[in-house]
């Protein structure tokens, strides 16, 4: 018997597109990465995929979570060179409805749904208070930010652009940071810091106050070398990249009163999972004065799951259809 696909689902980053299609019980089938460099346009990608995997049977519907604000059905994103809107999506490829998704709105959608095995939990073993908001939130290419607001009537994503916000050191090395970015951009925005980017800036930053010299190239240099216990420095570095995480989340907790959980997502903190579960993201997590206790009754977890925005995009997709997964 052929499996019947209802939609089709994409996560589209600042460096890979991820594609499947959805079949009548929801699941996620057949995924594939496309590296976002080597197309000229999202529609490219969809039509590689399409013509690959679903030959002529097209699905009907379409959910392509993006990074970057979606403003009246059209994204131009942030960290890459392309735009596309719902209308061309439709019209592109015959779709009846599509829905562009911000990436961490769909990863929130999916958060609710993730099993045990897809998650690391961070610090205490928690009960987050039912039908409270949570928030997701990580660093990629850039930084992502998006909570979940919930109720009887189901639940919605609340997109934001919080890697944006102004970064907020936590003490006076940060200051030190904070004062050399500024130097190179004026105003700093946590994304500044907490993204692929911003962790080599964070290195040269700490090279720079140390009186060390820059020896690594980029930040993947920087991360091998850091978990290879190879240079102190690049060690430090990653330390302090999971600190300032643990007091953004914890900021960002705040702002969305996310008392049902925070979830750390994003292409870098699966890399560094050993070095958040050392403590200093969870102490900074919780430091937050007065609301400290609040905080300690927060559960914190790294999404360990490969497509986590694909699953959020299939809810969405079920809603499109009238109903809830």
């Amino acid at each position: 018997m052929k499996t019947h696909f209802i939609g089709l689902v994409g996560d589209v980053g600042g460096t890979n597109a991820r594609m499947a299609l959805v079949d009548e019980t929801g699941r996620i089938r057949h995924p594939k990465t496309y590296p976002a460099k080597d197309y000229g346009s999202l529609s490219e990608v969809i039509a590689t995929y399409l013509e690959t995997t679903a030959g002529r049977k097209v699905p009907t519907k379409a959910v392509i979570a993006v990074a970057g604000p979606v403003v009246d059905g059209e994204i131009e994103f942030t960290n890459l060179a392309w735009r596309i809107s719902e209308g061309e999506l439709v019209g592109t490829f015959e779709f009846e409805t599509a829905k562009l998704l911000n990436d961490f709105g769909a990863q929130a959608l999916a958060a609710p749904l993730m099993e045990a095995d897809d998650l690391r939990v961070i610090g205490p073993t928690l009960r987050g208070a039912d039908g409270a908001p949570i928030v997701v939130l990580g660093a990629g290419t850039g930084f992502g930010v998006a909570g979940l607001a919930r109720s009887d009537r189901g639940d919605v994503p609340v997109p934001a652009e919080g890697g944006h916000a102004s970064f907020a050191p936590g003490d006076e090395l940060e200051d030190q940071v904070l004062s050399r970015l500024r130097q190179t951009h004026g105003r700093v925005s946590i994304e500044r810091v907490l993204s692929g980017p911003g962790m080599y800036s964070l290195y040269k930053a700490l090279a720079d106050i140390r009186g060390q010299a820059v020896v690594h190239a980029d930040e993947k240099a920087v991360a091998a070398a850091g978990l290879a216990g190879a240079d102190p420095l690049a060690l430090e570095t990653l330390d302090r990249f999971c600190e300032i995480l643990g007091n953004v989340a914890g900021d960002i907790a705040l702002t969305y009163g996310a008392r049902g959980g925070v979830f750390v997502s994003g292409g870098i903190a699966p890399r560094l999972i050993e070095r958040l579960m050392m403590g200093g993201f969870r102490r900074r997590f919780e430091a937050k004065g007065r609301l400290a206790d609040y905080m300690a009754d927060i559960p914190t977890a790294l999404i360990i799951h490969p497509y986590a925005a694909l699953v959020g995009a299939a809810r969405a997709l079920d809603t499109l259809e009238g109903s809830r997964l």
